[in-house]
This record gives structure tokens, sequence and C-alpha cells, in this order.
């Protein structure tokens, strides 16, 4: 039977049969990348704030407390939860330290953890979005949520309830053998004034105002079921969504969909072919095949779309050194540009248009670190 969550038994059984020679390949950093941060618990989505800092969102550790409402079934759930996720800053020092703490983390029964899935900037100001709350996940009295926060003393306010989002746009098709009430939230992003974000589980992008008004973008489900939609980038009024895809791995049967509502874009993504207008609402009208478990997307310093891969080996699950990102080149051909990631999880460019990447994401515990990559010239 095919599952397709963050939560899936094979994101923490592929680190525990990988063995010695697992954690040799562990320690091993792709050629052209260095380490930036390290000690980070679960890192997921990054975004550097105007002064150069890097802001981590970390899945934290998990808690023990059982919700005491409809559970994930066996063998993903059920969940316990507590407050164990936060977010960290790196400075352009490489000094770590915790923004904020005593966020919502929620451990499932195969040990894979959820707690803050990123973070974006948006008209100066730091929101992220939570993965670990939710009764479901084992933190009753903490929905999972965007929130802002304060960068300088870490205090942070509510925004928009995501739990609730959920029950007021129901998906049109959810996977019973993996369903959850809360929402695996993973990526999010900025664009025009206001936040997007995708929820994997239900196939849904929402966009949230800085006020909190909170509107699905387009129920992805309905048109492609159950794909698990990751990462999007927006740009000249279309959204580019890519997909984790189901388990067990199947190489280059994720893609990234080209999404757009009554335009016309003469120049889209390279690679990616002219669009034209009338679709009316928000619809999948082409998508670009050939990706593997796709985590984030990001577009780089010089307009080309660079997609990161959690894994693109298919032995049981995914497997240590085997990440990577892919760069779309104008002709529209995939390059790999780096390789030998192990369990990669989210990405960003920074203000030195290097390439930086959560590493180690899903291992569980300090684990975790922040690579610094030198990309190839494109050819």
């Amino acid at each position: 039977m095919k599952r397709a969550t963050f939560t899936s038994s094979f994101l923490c059984a592929a680190v525990l049969a990988s063995g010695a020679s697992g954690v040799r390949m562990l320690a091993q950093l792709p050629a052209n990348a260095t380490l930036y941060a390290s000690g980070l618990e679960g890192p997921r989505g990054l975004a550097f704030g105007p002064d150069g800092t890097l802001y981590v969102a970390e899945a934290g550790l998990g808690g023990k407390t059982v919700g005491n409402c409809v559970q994930v079934i066996p063998p993903i759930g059920p969940y316990t939860g507590g407050l164990t996720a936060r977010i960290s800053k790196v400075d352009t020092k490489q000094n770590v330290t915790t923004l904020t703490s005593g966020l919502p983390s929620s451990v499932g029964a195969t040990g894979a953890v959820l707690g803050v899935a990123d973070v974006a900037f948006l008209n100066g100001d730091l929101y992220a979005v939570l993965a670990g709350g939710g009764c479901s996940h084992g933190n009753t009295a903490f929905p999972n949520k965007v929130i802002k926060v304060n960068t300088k003393t870490g205090n942070w306010t509510d925004v928009a309830n995501m739990s609730q989002a959920l029950l007021n746009f129901p998906a049109k098709y959810t996977s019973p053998d993996d369903y959850e009430p809360d929402g695996t939230w993973y990526g999010m992003i900025s664009y025009q004034g206001s936040l997007y974000t995708v929820e994997p589980n239900h196939g849904q992008v929402f966009s949230v105002s800085p006020w909190g008004q909170v509107q699905q973008v387009i129920d992805i489900s309905a048109s492609q079921g159950h794909i698990v939609p990751t990462s999007l980038v927006f740009t000249d009024g279309v959204l580019y969504v890519g997909n984790l895809n189901l388990f067990p791995i199947d190489p280059q049967w994720a893609k990234v969909m080209t999404i757009a509502n009554n335009v016309y874009v003469p120049n889209p993504l390279p690679g990616f072919g002219n669009l034209f207008g009338g679709f009316g609402q928000w619809n999948v009208v082409s998508s670009k095949a050939g990706f593997t478990t796709i985590v984030s997307m990001k577009i780089g310093p010089d307009g080309l779309l660079y997609v990161l891969e959690l894994s693109d080996f298919a032995a049981n699950g995914p497997t240590p050194g085997k990440g990577k990102v892919i760069r779309v080149k104008r002709s529209g051909d995939l390059q790999d540009v780096v390789t030998g990631l192990s369990f990669p999880t989210g990405m960003t460019f920074g203000p030195d248009q290097r390439l930086y990447v959560s590493n180690l994401g899903i291992v569980g515990g300090a684990a975790g670190q922040i690579l610094r990559i030198d990309l190839p010239a494109v050819q």
C-alpha cells in the first residue's frame, strides 16, 4: 500500500536501517558544500532577513501528550505532542541562537517529527507556519497556525488558524490511509502582500493576509488526487507547485505544476513554455515531470528554478547521500547541480547568491545542519 505524508515510516526507517555505512554517508558533504550551522533539531524551511541573518524553522523533538480527538491511524499515528519546536537564527558570523521556542512539535509512531515547517519575510516582518499543532498531534490547545515573530524579542502573535482553515475549506480528496486532521503544513512564501502556504496531506494551497484572512487558492487534490504538494514559487502571476509524490519512492514521477488564473504570460519561468489565458479560475494548466521527492523550490539569482529532492533513490525509502538539487535550464533540460545530500528538507538563496540547504532534516535529535553551497555556472 502506498502512503504519502511527511510522517511516513520511510522517513525514519531509512536512517535506522542504514547502519554504519549510512552513518559514514551522513558525515560526507557534497564537494561544493561547506558546513554553515549545526546542532539543529529537524531544520526545515529557511529565510534570510534584511540584515543578513538566516532564520531556521525547526521541527523539534515532539513530546509525550496524546491528543483526545481523531487520530492518524497506525502505522503513522498516533502522535504525541509537546512544545519543543523553535525558530533559530544564524548571524553573519555563523553564531546560532534561539529566536523563539515553546512552539508545537509532534512525533508520530515511526519517530518522524512535525514542528515549525517554514519561515518567510513579508514587508520586513518574519512569519512562520506551524505543522506540529492541533489535537490530532497531541497539542490540543495549540492548533496549527501562521504566526508573526518579532525578530528582536522572539515574541510572536497569532495571524491565522490553519487547522481551522482545513475545516472551512475541505479538500475534495484525502487519503484514508494517512489522513491528517490538522494537516502537515510545509512550504510558505510571500508574494505581492500576502503569504502563500501549501498543505501536503490534503493537497491545497492557501493565501494568508497579514491581518489573518485565509482563502483557498486551489485544491490540487480535485484534479490531481493525493500527490502530496510540498513547495511553491510565485512569479509573474503564475504559481508553480512541486510535489513529494507517494512512498515507496517511484523515481522521476514527481512534477512541477504550473497553476494559472486568467493570465497571459509570454515569459514564464525559463524552461516551462508560454501560457495563454482564459482559465477563469486557478487551474493546473501544465506540468513538468522528471523529478523525485520534491521538498523545496526556489528561483535563483539567475532567474532559473532550483528544485530540492529529498532522495532520488528507490530502495525502501529516502536514502542517505541521495538528496540533490536540480536546476531547470532555459532549454527545459534538468541539470544536477548538487548531489550527495542526506535527507535535505529546505533551501533558500542568500544575499551572497549562494544556496543554503537544510541537511539531515529528518534524522531526529540535534543532528541537523545548514550547508552553504557554491553552485556551478549555468551551462
